[in-house]
């Protein structure tokens, strides 16, 4: 998206008018905001946790909210309009608008004033680190567990039919894979391994990395050049070629990896860990014999055991330099509130005998918190308190299973690789890497179904060896890799 120096000039221009100015704490503060939700109704004007959340920070939330999936292009219209909110959701610090916007100015650098927010300050060291920009901080980010994101699952309960142990290698993997398509543990005449659903996993298993970068010796490589990721390949088409995974998987939508691994038709499948359990829960109805259990972690020949680490935040927000310094500390406390204890509850749970009810331990919500559009699909969308066990918890969990994911998520926490790419930019890659991506994942696909050889892939990187503008991506990424880090010292 083009932005012309009109837009820039209407934005410093409201930054002009920054200026010192006195907030009266006897009334509230009114404060407009925009943000997405992802549920079916967004919450109304006179939404109890809404006006809950006003109450305690002596705050008039004006909340303009988009649907998720219009979210963006009303974001980039309204960043590109300079007429900006106080407070605003961004998709990501490497929204190009926003980028360019920040470097002219067009945003507070919270970095200074962060110190003194009791709540924001305790989120992990790295969630910041991946929300910076030239090592400060521009955001807040919307934080999420680093760990339990995406995780491969297998069927526990056919382990056990089976006589067969959790595997732990990519060669024990396959062994599993393959009794579970012989031996039909579901009674399914077509059972596959895995479902394919979220299969980069796999790739990482071997390289070691989430995605394409992985850091070495201080510097970033692009694992796409490497032979790691050609080992993946080649087991991906052995699985492929076994019928092990769906002929069809590349095409496949994202219902067809649930009915797979709901109707008993697969039994390894990949999910947040508390998405898992609302797709148990379902079977359950059926039969509650049904056991999908989150892997630790898996490892290629001669490799490490790799769990992969989220990046930790789905968004961030930002105050537009207009606001005066004054009212962006009050914003500021808005947002660190809602990273409290107190905070965090309410704007994802609601108000206790209202939205949800204490049982045993866990949080129990009503169905007016349903009516109330309580949850992380709204004001969890801005306000979030930092919990690593977001992503083990779902409703309807019994206990046991709880901690049997927290116990999962303890032992992913020493040993998961972050993405150290996160929060980088080149500019050559926003211009061209999307074309470079797509030429890659579709060799890729190619070779996994047998359409290619493995040496057409090997064709292949040894052009992009070879190409001038690839290559300039990866010294980009690493200029930027290394400002940041050195930045953070």
């Amino acid at each position: 998206m083009l932005v012309t120096g009109v837009l820039f000039s209407s934005v410093l221009a409201g930054c002009s008018n920054t200026k010192e100015s006195s907030v009266d704490e006897k009334g509230p503060v009114k404060i407009s905001i925009m943000s997405d939700f992802t549920i079916a109704q967004p919450p109304s004007k006179d939404n109890p946790v809404l006006k809950e959340l006003e109450k305690k920070t002596n705050t008039d939330l004006d909340i303009t909210w988009v649907a998720g999936p219009d979210y963006l292009d009303r974001l980039n219209v309204v960043l590109s309009s300079g007429d900006l909110p106080d407070l605003i959701k961004i998709d990501d610090v490497v929204n190009p608008v926003f980028q360019k916007l920040v470097k002219q100015g067009a945003f507070w650098d919270l970095t200074p004033y962060l110190k003194n927010q009791k709540n924001l300050k305790n989120y992990p060291e790295v969630i910041w680190k991946n929300t910076s920009i030239d090592g400060k901080n521009f955001v807040v980010p919307v934080a999420r567990p680093l760990d339990g994101f995406v995780t491969p699952s297998i069927r526990k309960d056919w382990l056990d039919k089976l006589g067969l142990q959790v595997p732990k290698t990519t060669d024990e993997l396959y062994e599993v894979m393959k009794a579970f398509k012989e031996k039909k543990p579901g009674g399914q005449n077509t059972t596959y391994g895995y479902t394919m659903r979220a299969d980069y996993w796999l790739e990482s298993v071997f390289t070691g990395a989430r995605g394409k970068w992985k850091e070495e010796n201080g510097k970033l490589v692009d694992v796409t050049l490497g032979s790691d990721i050609r080992d993946a390949l080649l087991f991906k088409n052995k699985l492929y070629k076994e019928g092990l995974i769906p002929p069809d998987y590349a095409v496949m939508q994202e219902s067809q990896f649930w009915d797979l691994a709901t109707g008993n038709r697969a039994g390894i499948t990949a999910e947040t860990i508390e998405a898992t359990w609302r797709w148990t829960y379902d079977q359950w109805k059926k039969d509650n014999s049904v056991n999908w259990q989150p892997l630790v972690a898996l490892s290629a020949p001669g490799k490490e055991p790799y769990a992969e680490q989220y990046r930790g935040y789905i968004g961030c927000i930002a105050i537009p330099k207009s606001v005066p310094e004054a009212k962006m500390k009050k914003i500021l406390s808005l947002i660190d509130y809602g990273a409290s204890d107190e905070g965090g509850t309410l704007t994802l749970y609601g108000i206790k005998g209202v939205h949800y009810n204490e049982e045993d331990g866990f949080k129990v919500t009503t169905e007016q918190a349903v009516k109330d559009s309580v949850g992380v699909g709204a004001f969890g969308k801005m306000f979030m308190k930092f919990d690593p066990y977001m992503y083990a918890y779902a409703p309807g969990m019994p206990k046991e299973i709880f901690e049997r994911n927290k116990k999962i998520i303890d032992e992913k926490e020493p040993i998961s690789v972050p993405d150290p790419s996160i929060g980088l930019v080149s500019q050559t890659q926003l211009t061209m890497g999307a074309d470079y991506d797509k030429k890659i994942n579709d060799l890729k696909i190619k070779v996994i179904m047998g359409k290619e050889p493995i040496e057409a892939w090997d064709k292949l990187v040894a052009q992009l060896k070879k190409d001038a503008t690839y290559q300039k991506i990866i010294k980009e990424m690493n200029e930027a890799y290394k400002k940041r880090e050195a930045s953070l010292k």
